[in-house]
């Protein structure tokens, strides 16, 4: 496995091959989750590229950047393990400079849900991967479908400024108690991870509601907001897979998204329809 940091060695070092490259973006503290989409990477492209890069840009102040979790050598040891071939390693310096051109997120879509607690939060998202995809030029790049307004919008951007890449959604994977992996789960004490565990309560709450026929947003909402209860509750919502206001859940062009704060830990989880 091969380690660079600077963007444009990258670059030059993919331009000797023309294999297809199969790229995962992550911010490290690497999980089974991340595994999983490397694992896809792996099976679907010659040349695996992973980066590690704990971007700035989309930390709000007081949030917890200078906190977020680094593994660094256990994740060289993954990345190795999984079969990446080359591991991206840049600082901020290398990524970002003084005086920048920025993308900014959609005024709609970038600013609801997660958006609406974290305004600019997706636009340090997008300025990130847009720079990411642009140095590795990979044939497909690789996302979880945990972070689903992420993926929703990263993949409006790629279709909105015809980039040449396929983005490739990967089923969220889950510890044996049901809850999301997070790289954040590690702040959670026992009986926080027992709370959190509400969240994949609720979801399968409103799946077998959706089975039994009661397709209706606001009953299957409530009754996830009881499950809920008492964490502070970011967002219960029910959308179709274009991020729109839905009223009855559409089979097979709905999301179920949830955020809420556990201690001080803030979760995500969703399940699609």
């Amino acid at each position: 496995m091969k380690i660079i940091s600077d963007p444009l060695e990258l670059k030059e070092h993919l331009k000797k091959s023309n294999s297809s490259v199969g790229f995962v973006p992550t911010m490290g503290a690497l999980h089974e989750g991340h595994i999983a989409l490397i694992k896809r990477a792996r099976q679907e492209n010659e040349i695996v590229v992973v980066s590690i890069f704990v971007n700035p840009t989309q930390f709000l102040a007081g949030e917890d950047l200078d906190k977020y979790p680094k593994k660094d050598d256990a994740d060289k040891k993954i990345c190795e393990l999984a079969g990446v071939d080359v591991l991206f390693f840049p600082t901020a310096e290398d990524m970002y400079s003084n005086d920048e051109v920025k993308i900014c997120a959609p005024n709609v879509r970038g600013y609801v849900l997660e958006g609406a607690t974290r305004p600019g939060h997706f636009s340090g998202v997008l300025r990130v991967v847009m720079k990411l995809l642009n140095i590795v030029s990979p044939t497909r790049a690789y996302f979880g479908k945990k972070d689903a307004q992420q993926l929703n919008l990263i993949s409006l951007m790629v279709k909105q400024f015809f980039m040449d890449v396929e983005i490739v959604p990967v089923n969220i994977v889950r510890d044996s108690d049901g809850l999301a992996l997070s790289s954040r789960n590690v702040y959670l004490s026992k009986a926080q991870r027992e709370e959190a565990l509400k969240i994949p309560k609720s979801l399968y709450a409103a799946s077998k509601l959706i089975s039994k026929n009661i397709l209706d947003t606001v009953k299957i909402k409530e009754e996830m907001h009881a499950i809920l209860s008492p964490l502070e509750i970011k967002y219960v919502e029910i959308l179709n897979r274009d991020f729109e206001v839905i009223e009855k859940v559409q089979i097979g062009n709905t999301v179920i998204l949830v955020e809420v704060i556990v201690g001080e830990t803030r979760l995500l989880d969703n399940i699609w329809l």
